[in-house]
């Protein structure tokens, strides 16, 4: 399961490039996972060299774009409703055209065209380069659909237009797709097989985002540490490669590491992991480069060992405890979050003790966490019976919740009355007068602006929290600057 951006943090169009000959408007939505907002930037440079320039008003778009999410129930549902805004809209203006992008088009395909002319194109995660014929296939009348899924494409040859882009961070995809076969998720029914994208045009976009003021990037795959790179080809291929091409094989250790050389003064994060995947190479790299973040986002989605075994995930509980105590030892200061699942089918009240006590085990910083959805074609969906009461998932969802709300107040108490190296977002929400941004381990850190500014690193002493915020007040900027 992918980790969601706030279905509130809509990918609306602040565009930072446009240009000048473009007579045409794009507004576009993200919803969803962190992968959608950066396939929501790949969309808009696409469309910005095909006469679009974005605009962050509905009313005024020629074409309105929404890239969606089909990782639960409530995803999908917010898009129906933001179609229906849409269609709104499009009765005072009927040269707008509406499109679905991303994993719900992917999942539904032509069932969007066929419901009342809702939309008038469906273009999948790996069709985005055809959104020009597919627009002018909309402008002769006729329908507009391509969700056919690639085994190559990577996007490693478009620059990204940075949309909702605070100008400081920014998102860098190194993979595409999953090989995971987890009976409760869509991903790779709507996103493919894994494919890595070629070191070097990740190394040149990371080049390009320092190049323009960007002081900390997210290496974004569904699975990061399986990124493998020997040439080309997909990751189950690497045993037919020849010899020379596995000496030379760029695995995510080695690419953190070229990362972080590269751009000592940027910070670097990655997201998300899996478990069976994270080997302690990566632990050392992360340990050994200051400017690599010390947080890792590592899902487990249950406790229980039945029940990740119905999950089919590759890992028992005994095994991502060795791999928690490996972190601890190896970033003594490193933050970890997770992903829980509530409720997944035949779980007992002993499965659900189980979640408890590992989450009593690992104390995790912070997590995402839900109530079983069922999912139209996943293996979950057509296999098993969806068996656990309603009232159930949500009384033993709220039981993780409120122990992860004393775990996460605990982390952050921990910081009291230590100074942390901030790097500073936005304003604060409550106040003008504070400046907000994240230390290290992706903890955010609210002070008083004095004379610091957006972009600055700036050290914080901690003087106060709350479970999910650090307070403090800046001691001077750090070295990172």
């Amino acid at each position: 399961m992918e980790k969601e951006i706030d279905e509130k943090k809509q990918g609306q169009s602040l565009l930072l490039e446009s240009k000048n000959e473009n007579t045409k408007k794009l507004y576009i939505e993200s919803y969803g996972c962190a992968m959608n907002f950066s396939d929501s930037e790949i969309v808009a440079s696409i469309l910005l060299n095909d006469g679009y320039n974005t605009t962050e008003k509905l009313e005024e778009a020629d074409l309105v774009l929404v890239n969606t999410c089909s990782i639960r129930d409530k995803a999908e549902q917010t898009v129906r409703k933001r179609l229906e805004k849409y269609n709104a809209v499009k009765r005072t203006n009927p040269k707008m055209k509406v499109g679905v992008l991303g994993c719900m088009a992917e999942r539904l395909k032509e069932k969007f065209l066929e419901e009342e002319k809702i939309v008038d194109l469906v273009v999948g995660p790996d069709a985005y380069k055809d959104l020009p014929n597919l627009l002018a296939e909309v402008e002769q009348g006729r329908e507009a659909i391509n969700v056919l899924l690639s085994r190559e494409e990577t996007y490693g040859d478009i620059a990204p237009v940075r949309l909702s882009s605070n100008g400081v961070s920014a998102f860098v995809s190194i993979t595409r797709g999953c090989d995971n076969m987890c009976t409760f998720c869509v991903v790779p029914f709507t996103r493919g097989r894994e494919r890595s994208r070629e070191p070097q045009s990740i190394i040149q976009e990371v080049q390009n985002l320092w190049d323009n003021g960007y002081k900390e990037i997210t290496l974004l795959g569904q699975n990061v540490d399986s990124y493998l790179w020997y040439g080309g080809g997909l990751k189950k291929d690497f045993d037919k490669a020849s010899e020379m091409q596995k000496a030379t094989a760029v695995k995510f250790e080695d690419l953190l590491e070229m990362v972080a050389q590269a751009f000592p003064k940027m910070r670097i994060r990655f997201s998300t992991s899996n478990p069976q995947d994270m080997h302690e190479p990566v632990l050392h790299v992360i340990a050994k480069y200051p400017n690599i973040c010390k947080h890792i986002h590592l899902p487990v989605q249950s406790g229980s060992d039945r029940i990740l075994a119905e999950m089919n995930r590759l890992h028992t509980r005994e095994e991502y405890m060795r791999l928690i105590d490996k972190i601890n030892t190896i970033i003594p200061n490193c933050s970890i979050t997770q992903d829980m699942i509530a409720g997944f089918p035949t779980e007992t009240e002993e499965d659900h003790q189980d979640t408890l006590s590992l989450m009593e085990y690992v104390k995790y910083d912070f997590g995402y966490m839900y109530a079983y959805s069922e999912r139209p074609g996943t293996l979950a969906g057509r296999k098993m019976v969806d068996d656990v009461p309603e009232e159930t998932k949500l009384r033993r969802l709220q039981e993780i919740v409120d122990l992860q709300r004393i775990h996460s107040g605990m982390r952050t108490q921990g910081f009291l009355g230590k100074t942390v190296e901030v790097l500073v977002e936005k304003t604060s929400k409550k106040s003008e007068n504070d400046l907000s941004g994240r230390n290290s381990q992706n903890i955010t850190v609210v002070f008083p602006k004095e004379n610091y500014k957006i972009g600055d690193f700036v050290n914080v002493r901690i003087t106060n929290c709350t479970s999910g915020t650090l307070i403090g007040e800046a001691v001077g900027l750090s070295e990172m600057n």
